[in-house]
C-alpha cells in the first residue's frame, strides 16, 4: 500500500522573494506609514498649542513643538473647582449608563438570536428596534418627554434616552448568533434554564464582543455634551463636556477670580479648546490599553471554522 503523502505547508520564511514582492512591502509600508502621520501629527500638534503662548498660537508659529512653553490653559481650566464637580459627575454618568446599556443590550440580545422555531415573530421584533435607528422623534418631543416625566435635572434625564443602543445591540445579536448551538442544547439537557444559560455560557466566550460594546458606551457617555445642555439646570449637575464647551462659548465674568482673569490673559481661543480636548481624551486613553487585548481576539472570533 502506498504511503499517502501530505502536501507539507509553505513556510512564509520559504516564498520566493521576488522584485514584485519587494516593491509591494515598500509601498505598503509607504501608504501605512503616511496614514499614521496623517492621523498621528494633529494630534500631537493639538498638544503642542495647548503647551504654547498665547502669542506664538495667535500668529500661527505653533506645528509640532510648543513655543513659549506654558501651562497657562491647564491651570485656567483645573483649577476651578466647577471642573472636578462636573468630572466626578461624568464619571458617575458613565458607570451608571455603561451598566444599564450593558444590561439590556444583554438580555434584548440573547433572545433576538434564536431562530424563528424558538422565539415567534423575532423578524417583528427585530425591526421594531432596528427601526428607531432609521426614524427618531425628534428634540422636542424628546425634551417634552423628559419634561413631563419629571426627570430634568437628573442623571436620569442623560442615562434613560439612550438605554439600549441599537447599534450596540446588533453587534451583540450577530454575536451571540455565532455561538455554536450545541453549547446551548448541552447546557439544557443538564437542566440549565435560559438565565443560567446566558450567564455560564454565553457571556463567558462573549468578553471580546462585551468590552468592545462597553468601549463604545463608554465613549458615548464621556462625550455626550448637548443632553446636559439642555436637560439640566444646576451647576452640579453638568457633564465635564457641556462644562468645557462653557469656557468658551458660555463663560459667565462674575464667576472669574482674580487669578482667573491673570491666567485668561494669557491664552487664546485656540489654546483653551486644545487643553479642553486634551483633558477629555485622557480618562479614554487610560481606559483603552485595558479592553485593547478583547479587540484583537474580537477579530479573529468566528474566521476559523471546523
Amino acid at each position: 500500500m502506498k504511503s499517502e503523502m501530505k502536501p507539507m505547508a509553505m513556510h512564509p520564511s520559504h516564498i520566493k522573494d521576488t522584485p514584485g514582492r519587494r516593491v509591494f512591502r515598500i509601498v505598503n509600508g509607504t501608504v501605512l506609514i503616511l496614514l499614521m502621520l496623517i492621523c498621528f501629527l494633529p494630534f500631537v500638534n493639538v498638544i503642542a498649542m495647548s503647551f504654547s503662548s498665547n502669542y506664538f498660537v495667535q500668529i500661527h508659529a505653533v506645528s509640532f513643538w510648543p513655543r513659549g512653553f506654558t501651562t497657562a490653559a491647564y491651570q485656567y481650566i483645573l483649577s476651578r473647582k466647577t471642573f472636578w464637580t462636573s468630572f466626578r459627575f461624568s464619571l458617575f454618568r458613565v458607570l451608571l449608563g455603561t451598566a444599564i446599556n450593558l444590561f439590556l443590550i444583554i438580555l434584548t440580545a440573547y433572545p433576538l438570536s434564536k431562530d424563528k422555531g424558538k422565539l415567534h415573530f423575532r423578524g417583528v421584533y427585530t425591526w421594531y428596534f432596528f427601526i428607531t435607528m432609521l426614524v427618531g422623534g425628534g428634540m422636542i418631543p424628546n425634551y417634552l418627554l423628559i419634561s413631563n416625566l419629571g426627570l430634568r435635572d437628573s442623571i436620569w434625564a442623560l442615562v434613560l434616552p439612550g438605554a439600549l443602543p441599537i447599534f450596540n445591540l446588533v453587534l451583540m445579536l450577530n454575536f451571540f448568533r455565532q455561538v455554536p448551538q450545541e453549547l446551548e442544547e448541552a447546557a439544557m439537557i443538564d437542566g440549565a434554564g435560559h438565565i443560567r444559560t446566558l450567564v455560564q455560557i454565553y457571556l463567558p466566550v462573549s468578553i471580546p464582543s462585551i468590552a468592545t460594546i462597553a468601549l463604545f458606551c463608554i465613549v458615548g457617555h464621556w462625550n455626550a455634551w448637548f443632553d446636559g445642555m439642555i436637560y439640566m439646570t444646576s451647576l452640579t449637575k453638568i457633564p465635564l463636556q457641556t462644562y468645557l464647551r462653557t469656557i468658551i462659548i458660555d463663560m459667565k465674568v462674575a464667576d472669574m477670580t482674580a487669578d482667573d482673569y491673570e491666567l485668561y490673559a494669557m491664552l487664546s481661543d485656540r489654546t483653551v479648546k486644545c487643553s479642553q480636548i486634551i483633558v477629555a481624551t485622557i480618562p479614554i486613553l487610560c481606559v483603552y490599553p485595558f479592553l485593547q487585548r478583547y479587540f484583537v481576539t474580537g477579530i479573529v472570533l468566528g474566521s476559523v471554522k471546523g
